[in-house]
């Protein structure tokens, strides 16, 4: 029995060494590999994040005031026609572009649409606050001063926080 107890411990010693190195080695070939195909994934995802954030910011810059209006013969419309294009134009660049928010952080998915609402909200104050008898040519004049002189808008705190993620990939 003893004599027995002389090689059978030994050898559960050996055995348990044995697959305890094979584990760890079985495991670091895993890890290995998931980071292989982890790299390999990105190689094919970072060109197209790159591209996401870019539709992103053309979409921040085209639903400023200035780009919105730069196409448009404000004298051929009233104020409220007018109002309801430019409502139309930041909500189209917007659903146009929805898509791309699996490609960025909640955090900066959620200032973009932070800026989306902000606009919004400023292209109806714009046109609620105009005398009853202004000219289209009127609120967009008011919408280009009262954009431009109000500091740091949400558009360009967006359009910040995105470059700084994308700042990231490279």
């Amino acid at each position: 029995m003893i004599e027995a107890l002389k090689y059978c411990i030994p050898a559960l010693i050996v055995l348990a060494a044995t697959w305890l190195v094979m584990y760890k080695l079985f495991k670091n070939e895993e890890q290995k590999r998931l980071w292989e195909l982890k790299k390999a994934a990105q190689k094919e995802i970072s060109p197209i994040r790159l591209r996401a954030y870019e539709r992103l910011a053309l979409m921040l810059e085209r639903t400023q005031p200035e780009h919105l209006l730069v196409d448009l013969d404000v004298s051929a419309f009233t104020v409220q026609q007018l109002q309801q294009r430019l409502l139309q134009t930041i909500r189209l660049e917007f659903d146009h572009n929805m898509s791309q928010q699996i490609y960025v952080s909640e955090q900066v998915w959620e200032k973009i649409t932070q800026a989306r609402g902000q606009m919004l909200a400023f292209v109806t104050a714009m046109a609620i606050q105009l005398p009853p008898n202004s000219t289209a040519l009127d609120y967009a004049k008011t919408l280009l001063t009262a954009y431009n002189t109000n500091g740091e808008t949400t558009n360009q705190v967006a359009l910040r926080a995105l470059k700084e993620e994308a700042a990231q990939l490279v």
